[in-house]
């Protein structure tokens, strides 16, 4: 844990204003930097169990929280995609599998040291006919992930688990990789009588066995990836109520000694408020048939379980952002864990929902984005999205300044480019569509679903944002001629990831009598100029004056000297702007030696331009390029 703290120093260190929220949060993602340390030979992939659907799963386990074991079955349903003699499972060599039953009759298993069990059926099962087997197993799952873990609250045992992202197998047999959620999952856990089970989908029975156990049944409905199965048990108090509208069970799960918190007992009514504002601006909150609800923990911070959140700590904040992952990560979940910002920069834009609609006064809200922004840009380099080659690090996977908050900036980018309403709209559209609901998606798919709703093409935004490094800075001039206003926006890189930072400016300009007007130049190359009207004397130009975009120490100067002669030389330009076979070109009087280079900087082709033709780029795949000519760099999108 020492290594996770000063991680979350150098965070603290920066937002010291956000000190509490932080350190809140810390819980959480020191948690998931724990479990994938030691997994990370898994991957985003296990090509072992891609030849079948996992469709239903029946855990029947038995557990004391007082006792770190677990012993039971795990039945699963499947249909295979292609014929298989045997079947593989992700399970620790740690537990013990006693018997797999198929059809009633024992099959030959192998528990393997690279943490998979494979099964071998007597005779070869077709493909596309639905099929189960059983698997026996007990033991004491490994503790270096900590996804299984006890503890005790208030004197009392307790019993969790956290699974992300490659926990599940420390505690059930299952199918982690990313690209097959399990449709149907029912949960039985027999406990001493005195403990409650808190868990995924709706309570089905509590069963006194006459033992001095109990038998829980808890069972969802909706597909489930699996590091978001999960279950807490101690000596809850249990809250029932309703929530959303129109309403739908609110369950909650508490310590004892949190149900007399005041403060806390407020926070958890407020999730009514926050969920209320977040199914007005995203949509439908997206398990309305179960529930939603929270199972207290002691791993500190806050994990995003399917329908039930695990808590262990109760700020706003923090409800806000695992509230929001129940539509970003649960209902739409990272189709790879480079892709993580999906799950993680989707929750932090919800924690400035909550920030800008409920929780902060204006001055408050400008004060938090400008914080982020300057966490941000504290380091002039690194990625939203995860490199194959940096996998195995922990802190390039849950990096606090780059898939949480920059991850969100992002989304408030794409927020600021498109409008409020049309961008509250795609959102909606983004995870509806019928072939990612409930399903698996990557940053590919986020695009095309933006396309889709609004006509914008955003490849070249995520080449820069996502996938490139670092931030612009801006010089912005500006002079006033009679009711014109001549802008020169220049700009300069921090990072040689990116050629250059396609984004519409925020400009404001302030009167000598009061007169506001906004402007939002469409920034496509570097010392361009803009002319816009203004009807009154300018006294003053601000520049991200709601910090809508990331960029860092940008200035903004009157210029008397900007001249109009410079304006109207034509410059280099390309056109058509997303093209799709060729291009032309203006502002080259003579032939002229051209390179083409992939976003990354590999030069694709070269060649030598002549003035008045075509540039044939249909041998091009879609995405995003550099064109450079004359010492000048345009980025250009291929349809």
């Amino acid at each position: 844990m020492k290594k996770i703290y000063f991680l979350f120093l150098s965070f603290l260190a920066i937002q010291s204003s956000f000190a509490q929220n932080n350190l809140e949060m810390k819980g959480l993602m020191a948690k998931e930097m724990k479990s994938f340390t030691a997994k990370m030979n898994v991957g985003n992939t296990n090509p072992n169990t891609l030849n079948y659907d996992l469709q239903y799963q029946r855990m029947d386990v038995s557990l004391n929280p007082s006792v770190a074991q677990i012993s039971g079955s795990v039945t699963s349903h499947f249909k295979p995609t292609t014929a298989m003699s045997s079947i593989y499972f992700d399970l620790t060599n740690q537990l013990t599998v006693s018997q797999v039953t198929f059809h009633g009759q024992p099959l030959v298993f192998q528990q393997l040291a690279t943490k998979e069990l494979k099964i071998d059926f007597i005779s070869s099962l077709p493909a596309n006919i639905l099929d189960s087997l059983t698997i026996q197993y007990n033991g004491t799952p490994p503790t270096a992930n900590n996804s299984f873990f006890t503890n005790t609250q208030g004197g009392t045992a307790v019993l969790s688990t956290l699974s992300e992202p490659y926990g599940a197998q420390d505690w059930f047999p299952t199918k982690q990789s990313l690209n097959d959620k399990i449709d149907r999952f029912d949960i039985k856990v027999t406990t001493p009588s005195q403990y409650s089970v808190a868990s995924n989908g709706r309570l089905m029975s509590e069963t006194i066995l006459g033992n001095g156990q109990k038998l829980t049944f808890w069972r969802t409905q909706y597909p489930t990836a699996a590091y978001l199965v999960a279950l807490s048990i101690t000596n809850f108090v249990k809250l029932n109520d309703t929530i959303g509208t129109p309403p739908f069970p609110f369950v909650n799960y508490i310590y004892p000694g949190t149900s007399i918190n005041t403060t806390s007992m407020a926070n958890i009514e407020w999730t009514k408020t926050v969920m209320n504002t977040f199914e007005t601006f995203f949509g439908a909150y997206p398990f309305r048939n179960e529930k939603y609800g929270h199972m207290e923990f002691t791993a500190g911070g806050g994990m995003e379980h399917q329908t039930m959140t695990s808590m262990g700590a109760w700020s706003k904040q923090l409800i806000a952002h695992e509230l929001a992952h129940q539509w970003f990560g649960d209902k739409v979940t990272c189709g790879a864990w480079n892709d993580i910002w999906l799950n993680e920069g989707f929750a932090t834009f919800g924690e400035h929902v909550a920030n800008e609609k409920l929780l902060m006064t204006n001055s408050e809200f400008m004060n938090y984005l400008d914080g982020q922004k300057n966490f941000i840009t504290s380091a002039t380099g690194g990625s939203v999205y995860v490199a194959d080659t940096n996998l195995g690090s922990v802190g390039a996977i849950f990096d606090g300044r780059l898939t949480y908050a920059k991850g969100g900036y992002v989304v408030r980018m794409i927020k600021w480019i498109l409008g409020e309403t049309i961008f509250y709209q795609a959102l909606k559209d983004y995870h509806a569509r019928p072939n990612l609901a409930y399903n698996y998606v990557k940053t590919s798919d986020l695009n095309a679903s933006l396309l889709q709703s609004t006509g914008k093409d955003f490849t070249g935004f995520f080449a820069d944002w996502i996938y490139g490094q670092g931030q612009p800075t801006y010089d912005i001039r500006w002079k006033q001629t009679g009711s014109t206003l001549t802008f020169r926006a220049g700009q300069t890189q921090s990072h040689s990831s990116v050629s250059f930072f396609d984004m519409p400016l925020p400009i404001k300009v302030n009167g000598t009598g009061g007169q506001v007007a906004y402007f939002a130049l469409n920034n496509t190359s570097n010392n361009q100029y803009f002319v816009e009207s203004v009807p009154f004397t300018v006294a003053s130009v601000e520049f991200n004056y709601e910090y809508q975009i990331i960029e860092k120490n940008s200035t903004v100067a009157q210029d008397n000297s900007l001249s109009t002669e410079d304006f109207n030389k034509e410059d280099v330009a390309l056109y058509p702007n997303p093209a799709k076979n060729e291009l032309n070109l203006k502002g080259v009087k003579k032939p002229t030696n051209f390179t083409i280079h992939f976003i990354d900087g590999k030069l694709v082709r070269q060649g030598i331009y002549q003035p008045g033709k075509e540039i044939s780029i249909s041998e091009l795949v879609p995405g995003a390029y550099i064109f450079k000519i004359n010492d000048k760099n345009i980025k250009f999108i291929k349809k």
